[in-house]
C-alpha cells in the first residue's frame, strides 16, 4: 500500500472541514477525489501533505506514519505535491525552476534529472531558458509537474490540475498524468469530474468534508445520482 488515510479530522481555527476522511492510494494506480468547490478536497491533500495537519486520525506512507511530520520531512519521504496554485518562480527560467527543486534519486528508480525532464517533455526542452512568468497556464502546470518530479517522488499529490485550462490543454495534461502511473501511483484532486474519470482508476466522491461514495470510476461514470447529486455533470 502506497498511502492510507484513516479518520483524519481538519480545523482550520474553528472550522471543522475534514470530518472523518478515510481513503487509500496502492501502487499502480490513480486516485481520483471529486466533489464541488469547497467540499474538501484542497485541504485532504494539505492534510496528507502537512500543511493542514490532523487533530485526529492518522495518515501512513509506505507503512510508516507521517501525520504529524513537517512538509520537508514527508516531501524527503518520497510525497511530491503539485499546489493548485502551481507556485512557479516568476522570475527563474524553467531549467533554473528544476534545478531548484531536485532532491537525492530513490534506490530501485530510474531518477528524474532535469535533463530526463527535457528528454520526457520535449515542450519544457524548447522553454528552457524561457522564465517562469512568461509562460501560458498549461506551460506552468506541465512545469509545476516536473518540478515536483525532480524530487523523485513515490507518490505524486495534484491538485486541480485543470483549473483554467482551454480543453485542448487538458487533454494534454490527462495524456502526461496516464503516462506517469507506471512511474508512481497518483492522488487526484479535480473538479472537472470528466476529466479526473477519464484518467483514474477509482474515485472518492467529497462532500461537506466526508466521503459520500466510493468506488472504480466505471461504477462512478455510471451513477446518476452520484452525478447529480454530488459532482453537479
Amino acid at each position: 500500500m502506497s498511502l492510507e488515510v484513516v479518520d483524519i479530522h481538519v480545523f482550520y481555527g474553528d472550522s471543522y472541514i475534514l470530518q472523518g476522511i478515510s481513503l487509500e492510494v496502492r501502487e499502480g494506480e490513480i486516485v481520483c477525489l471529486l466533489g464541488r468547490n469547497g467540499a474538501g478536497k484542497t485541504t485532504t491533500l494539505r492534510g496528507i501533505v502537512g500543511y493542514a495537519p490532523p487533530r485526529r486520525g492518522e495518515i501512513r506512507f509506505r507503512g510508516k506514519v507521517i501525520s504529524g511530520r513537517q512538509v520537508h520531512e514527508i516531501v524527503r519521504a518520497g510525497i511530491g505535491y503539485v499546489p493548485e496554485d502551481r507556485r512557479i518562480f516568476p522570475g527563474l527560467t524553467v531549467e533554473e525552476n528544476l534545478e531548484v527543486a531536485v532532491l537525492p534519486e530513490r534506490p530501485g528508480r530510474k531518477p528524474w534529472t532535469p535533463e530526463r525532464i527535457f528528454e520526457e517533455f520535449p515542450l519544457l526542452e524548447r522553454l528552457r531558458k524561457k522564465r517562469g512568468g512568461e509562460l501560458s497556464g498549461g506551460e506552468q502546470q506541465l512545469l509545476a509537474i516536473a518540478r515536483a518530479l525532480v524530487g523523485n517522488p513515490a507518490l505524486l499529490l495534484l491538485d486541480e490540475p485543470c483549473e483554467g485550462l482551454a480543453p485542448v490543454v487538458v487533454e494534454f495534461l490527462g495524456e502526461v498524468i496516464s503516462g506517469l502511473k507506471s512511474e508512481m501511483p497518483i492522488l487526484l484532486a479535480e473538479q472537472n469530474a470528466r476529466f479526473a474519470l477519464s484518467v483514474a482508476d477509482r474515485g472518492y466522491v467529497i462532500e461537506k468534508g466526508r466521503v459520500q461514495c466510493e468506488g472504480p470510476v466505471e461504477r462512478l461514470r455510471e451513477d446518476r445520482e452520484v452525478q447529480d447529486r454530488y459532482l453537479a455533470v
